[in-house]
């Protein structure tokens, strides 16, 4: 016998997957959201604000909520809830250089510390609850410019995945409860012998979760089962990457799933199954930051240092090595390509026909995505330095800067200005969008502007 759902049993049921589907178009599950891509469409969200105590209340702040301690780590928005990181000095103050003049040095902030997973209410901001994951000396230094919790959180279903680098992987549900951790041992990302942290945030497809390892003494990339953390495969990355602080991008297509990784001398994609090497691409800058991302179709991936900046578009389906040469920028696997203009620690954005690029000098470039023409190069401030990624929605894109303010850009190909909204604090957590609202995070607090 068939069971037929009476009207209201069957309205209910609409209702909820009505309900789900909204939810999960509101999510923000990883760092930079879905695809990495940096981009929602729901509505109109904010242009004009300025949440500098100083100037008083502001209307369009929601709500705003101290956050204890110090952490780079990006909201990251999961139903009613929003998820931070961030690492609590058991004595003083932490330290953190803001503004030019990163010179490659070990911040003083060696003392106890205590790594924390944070939670709170999307609407209200009141905290939901806190986990402290470990606590303990750091087994690795950090840049000045740089914390102890530079990674972003990711969320799958009911599981919420942390990953602190040398301080262990841990996997906790909605609620907060842990359901399992790991211990990678030492993953110490470091130049001219001094540790500058771990930044490459956790990606997560179905029931695998990657993560990026590539410590220049043992570089790795591993990936483990989220229902249980079991580690099922790791590939060496030895003369492929020297060090790296990028999230690795999981992207399915057709009849594969690959995990893309930033990189240098190599930016090389793998099997997320078995993880056999697919493509790879040489060259690049050899302090790889920004993530690769999916617009387009196509993969996106950017690097800046060291005399080298380029930008290349990928298919998807390439294979082998597929480095452009000087003669030619493009081929079979390559849209297009270029040696110049590329962005060091900022993600970029590509919104409607444009590729949007932030740098830490405070130049925002622009290129055509499809065709790779550049469209302009604009100071946004003459004190401006973009390290957090760039966001776009609703016709605007939105670029933080670490002297506090973040600034508003029309989108499209003439370069305007909208808004310079002051933040009263350093931004290196790159925002999140649910639902119209913005949420931002300073150097002590996260904000929902709507």
């Amino acid at each position: 016998m068939k069971l037929v759902p009476t009207g209201w049993l069957l309205s209910l049921l609409l209702l909820t997957a009505t309900e789900l589907v909204a939810q999960q178009a509101s999510d923000w599950p990883a760092f930079r959201g879905r695809q990495a891509q940096g981009v929602v469409e729901s509505g109109a969200v904010a242009s004009h604000w300025n949440a500098d105590r100083d100037h008083g209340p502001d209307e369009r702040i929601r709500w705003r909520t101290d956050v204890p301690g110090l952490g780079h780590s990006s909201p990251v928005i999961s139903g009613n809830r929003v998820f931070v990181l961030t690492a609590i000095a058991s004595q003083g103050e932490a330290p953190l250089k803001v503004g030019a003049g990163g010179r490659p040095e070990a911040a003083d902030d060696n003392g106890e510390q205590s790594w924390v997973v944070l939670c709170y209410d999307k609407q209200t901001g009141r905290e939901l609850w806190r986990q402290v994951a470990k606590k303990g000396l750091p087994r690795a230094t950090r840049h000045a410019k740089a914390t102890h919790a530079n990674t972003s959180v990711a969320v799958q279903g009911d599981r919420v995945v942390a990953f602190f680098g040398s301080e262990g992987l841990y996997c906790y549900n909605l609620e907060g409860e842990l359901l399992w951790k790991r211990d990678l041992g030492v993953v110490d990302i470091s130049k001219y012998g001094i540790g500058w942290g771990y930044a490459s945030s956790p990606a997560i497809y179905r029931d695998r979760i990657a993560l990026i390892c590539d410590d220049p003494n043992n570089p790795y990339l591993v990936v483990l089962r989220l229902s249980d953390g079991e580690e099922l495969w790791r590939v060496s990355r030895t003369d492929i990457c020297e060090r790296n602080w990028s999230t690795p991008l999981i992207h399915p297509t057709g009849e594969r799933t690959q995990v893309v990784v930033n990189g240098w001398p190599w930016v090389v994609s793998y099997d997320l199954a078995s993880g056999d090497e697919l493509w790879r691409i040489k060259g690049g800058g050899d302090n790889p930051v920004p993530t690769p991302f999916v617009a387009n179709g196509w993969i996106y991936i950017t690097s800046s240092h060291g005399g080298q900046s380029p930008i290349y578009v990928v298919r998807p389906e390439a294979t082998g090595d597929v480095s452009p040469t000087e003669e030619a920028t493009s081929n079979e696997a390559i849209v297009w390509s270029t040696r110049r203009g590329g962005a060091y620690m900022s993600t970029p954005v590509v919104y409607g026909d444009y590729l949007y690029l932030g740098n830490s000098n405070g130049v925002l470039r622009c290129f055509h995505a499809k065709t790779g023409e550049k469209i302009y190069e604009q100071r946004l401030g003459s004190d401006a330095g973009i390290i957090a990624s760039l966001v776009a929605a609703d016709g605007k894109i939105y670029c933080p800067s670490e002297n506090g303010t973040v600034y508003v850009v029309r989108a499209g190909p003439e370069f305007e200005l909208l808004a310079e909204n002051r933040m009263g604090q350093p931004c290196f957590a790159s925002p999140a969008l649910s639902a119209g609202v913005l949420f931002i995070r300073t150097t002590g607090e996260l904000l929902a502007i709507e």
